[in-house]
């Protein structure tokens, strides 16, 4: 892994992190996958693409977000806009 990770980086060069997806993912694995990396910082990818880019994270950033989603702040993100979904 390099020194630094960095926002927007290939996932793939973050070797020996072990990436976690939530249970609830669907079957055809398009799910946010998070990985802790050391330091405490935590990176984000996109399942579909695993070695695509990964964005990194603070502790306090990811606990913010997780917060928020707790309190249903971003469940109008996964609704269609005809309140289909």
């Amino acid at each position: 892994m390099r020194d630094h990770p960095y926002n927007g980086m290939a996932a793939a060069d973050l070797h020996g992190v072990v990436w976690q997806k939530s249970r609830h993912s669907n079957s055809q694995g398009s799910c946010v996958e998070f990985a802790k990396l050391p330091g405490g910082n935590v990176a984000v990818r996109n399942s579909r693409f695993p070695d695509g880019p990964a964005l990194i994270y603070t502790p306090a950033e990811v606990e913010a977000m997780l917060l928020g989603a707790k309190d249903g702040e971003f469940d109008h993100l996964a609704h269609d806009s005809a309140g289909l979904g």
